[in-house]
């Protein structure tokens, strides 16, 4: 297994941009972009998420950590478009304008599709894949007044990746790099990039909590480097396409592993 590489320091990619993340609460790869952002030089930035209380501890460590005063909260369920439509209202008005917009809620879970009900199904879809639509719908209207914006959505390998259990997830996550292709098409002549990052295995607390450490371990091991990737690596990629350094990408998925080929 190789070690992991060193913290990257921010090199102020999103610099007097302002940035919007869904589920960026907690310590998964949402709340490490939105850290991340703050890093390079983000000018203000709004973090959504269910929990209200995870949502302000949030806030305030990437206020501690980072220095940056103008970071907004607001609770969010995507699974409810006038919440979604409040959400993007109100970081339009809070924020100046939204540059960036990361679409990081999703949900997952274990289950054999013989034993999956039609509401797990439905569960996962709603806030996986049509979340990122209703986010990305409400959030388009103003870039296309502005001609400009960048959207990054957070995909996932099972969209291209058979494995047990994970029929609901990986149809979702499928469905978000379509969207994404799709999209991107129609956000072109506007001005505005839609892209996706498409991580394999990222280890933190709640996915620790939803599957069983031997699958995690085994996952892990199959990757190329032996280990799981840190969030902030995942993180990386999202300021990468968030950046002017990705101007010409659209419609893009780039896979953030280490898989073997």
């Amino acid at each position: 297994m190789s070690s992991i590489p060193t913290y990257v320091p921010g090199h102020g990619l999103l610099r007097g941009k302002s940035v919007l993340i869904t589920a960026a609460a907690g310590a998964g790869i949402g709340f490490s972009a939105a850290l991340r952002a703050a890093e390079e030089g983000c000018r203000a930035l709004m973090i959504s998420d269910i929990h209200e209380g995870r949502l302000q501890e949030a806030a305030l460590k990437i206020r501690e950590a980072t220095g940056l005063d103008q970071v907004y909260t607001r609770e969010c369920n995507v699974t409810v478009e006038e919440q979604v439509r409040a959400l993007v209202a109100a970081a339009e008005r809070d924020l100046g304008g939204v540059d960036v917009l990361i679409n990081n809620a999703g949900l997952g879970g274990s289950r054999l599709l013989l034993e999956m009900s039609d509401e797990e199904w439905q569960r996962v879809l709603d806030v996986t894949l049509t979340g990122t639509m209703r986010m990305t719908r409400a959030m388009l209207p103003a870039m296309i007044e502005r001609r400009a914006g960048v959207i990054v959505n957070n995909a996932s390998v099972l969209g291209w990746r058979a494995q047990k259990e994970q029929s609901h997830y990986a149809a979702a996550k499928a469905g978000v790099m379509a969207l994404t292709r799709c999209a991107a098409v129609e956000a072109a002549e506007h001005g505005i990039r839609i892209n996706a990052v498409s991580p394999s295995i990222a280890l933190h607390d709640f996915l620790r909590k939803s599957a069983p450490k031997e699958l995690l371990d085994q996952l892990a091991a199959r990757e190329a480097f032996g280990r799981a990737a840190e969030v902030w690596e995942v993180a990386n990629v999202m300021m990468f396409l968030a950046s002017d350094y990705s101007s010409y990408m659209t419609g893009e998925v780039l896979s953030v592993s280490s898989q073997r080929a």
